[in-house]
């Protein structure tokens, strides 16, 4: 989204207030390539799975999780148009110094604190629901989790939203990816009797201590001082731009076919989410469907998993025993699938690979396993303790941040023992 600044003294970052100058880049950043043809069959399919789904979960599980539904299908289209990438912006932040990404994260992070501090801070829930923060625990779980999660982002290819889009617009290494979150999380819940009992302290919300208003005008501060930091780390750097992906010149055809910019994928994904808070009094979330689903498979294949510790902690037990369908994770979670499904094939951009070389499907089933166990131990994952944690003026979204970034320096180093690339200060586009 940044280009090399324009010359002339009208144009010099320095005559624009020091949040809204262009950050500087190596390059200006590539024109975007054409938009190829929609991929015909795939919208079919994707949009007749999408509207059948929505159809029966409404039918049989009434409106509230059809909505969830809706919500998490519009959660993938707006995944997939505007690319929001959490694994790609540490990347690029860590390697080169761009933190266009994190700066994106930052105008989602934010809106969705104030969205949430006037969803919670009034009660205001839809069917019943009562809107609570999302907070864990401080202590030894949340640290090694996040860094085993942010070390498996980075070998994976995805974090746990990018999982799920990549999937739905049929990018075949992160399918196994997915494999591998779904078994590393539901190992995590078989072996929840080793890790429940790590030192930790009670979860700290600003809200407790200074009031909605406060917490969320602490976050705000906290926000702009990352983007500071990061515009100062990019200045220094100067590191190559964003690669540019397919998109369109006319306003309606980019917006339904197109690419988005990050800002607005961030607006939409934050409004989204906090639908999700209203309908269901929860923050949104990722992780937890997939110890749901992996445990359902152990079930079905003769297991027991009802026997198991985490199972049997409160509304766990609920959970399982549920329709997977009337799941409030489980359904946006497949919405976003779906949804993003629909728009790479709008977007002509769906296609299944072969061939994915055999370093690249063990970093991708390893990621994923330490993804799933992360999640599990810290409590959540870059939507579910990051997102939902931070919006929410938890301490532990702030240390799951922290951590995650250590963790993305020691992946950027494993990555090419897969023969995976990082980005370099000389590439074109990063």
């Amino acid at each position: 989204m940044t280009t090399a600044p324009p010359a002339g003294p009208a144009a010099s970052p320095r005559a624009l207030p020091t949040l809204f100058a262009p950050s500087p880049t190596s390059a200006p950043r590539p024109d975007a390539p054409s938009l190829p043809p929609v991929r015909r069959t795939p919208l079919a399919v994707s949009g007749l799975i999408s509207v059948a789904l929505t159809a029966y979960v409404w039918l049989q599980h009434g409106a509230k999780p059809g909505v969830l539904l809706l919500l998490g299908l519009g959660l993938g289209v707006a995944l997939f148009h505007s690319r929001f990438g959490f694994t790609s912006a540490w990347r690029q932040l860590i390697a080169v110094g761009n933190g266009t990404g994190l700066r994106a994260h930052t105008l989602l992070l934010g809106t969705t604190a104030t969205l949430f501090a006037l969803v919670i801070g009034t009660g205001t829930g839809l069917f019943g629901s009562q809107p609570a923060p999302s907070a864990g625990p401080l202590g030894v779980g949340l640290a090694v989790g996040s860094l085993l999660f942010a070390i498996g982002m980075q070998l994976g290819g995805a974090c746990a939203s990018g999982t799920l889009f990549a999937v739905g617009s049929g990018q075949t290494p992160v399918v196994l990816t997915l494999g591998g979150f779904i078994a590393g999380a539901t190992l995590a819940a078989w072996q929840f009797d080793l890790w429940k009992d790590l030192p930790a302290w009670e979860p700290v919300v600003l809200s407790d201590h200074i009031g909605w208003f406060g917490s969320w005008a602490v976050t705000i501060g906290a926000l702009l001082l990352v983007v500071l930091v990061t515009r100062r780390v990019q200045a220094r750097r100067n590191p190559p731009p964003l690669g540019p992906v397919p998109s369109a010149r006319t306003a309606v055809v980019r917006a339904v076919r197109g690419s988005w910019p990050l800002a607005a994928g961030a607006l939409v994904l934050a409004v989204l989410g906090a639908g999700v808070l209203l309908v269901s009094g929860g923050a949104w979330g990722v992780t937890s469907a997939f110890s749901l689903w992996g445990s359902e498979l152990v079930g079905a294949l003769g297991g027991h998993p009802e026997n198991w510790t985490w199972w049997q902690q409160p509304g766990n037990s609920e959970m399982l025993a549920g329709p997977v369908l009337a799941d409030k994770t489980s359904l946006t979670d497949i919405g976003i699938m779906a949804g993003a499904a629909v728009a790479a094939a709008l977007g002509g951009t769906w296609a299944l690979h072969s061939g994915v070389p055999w370093r690249t499907a063990v970093a991708s089933v390893l990621g994923g396993v330490l993804m799933g166990v992360g999640a599990r131990l810290a409590g959540g994952c870059n939507i579910g303790a990051y997102l939902a944690g931070i919006a929410s003026g938890s301490l532990s979204g702030w240390i799951w941040g922290a951590v995650a970034l250590a963790g993305t320096w020691i992946g950027l180093r494993l990555r090419p023992v897969f023969g995976l690339g990082n980005p370099k200060p000389g590439d074109g586009v990063c």
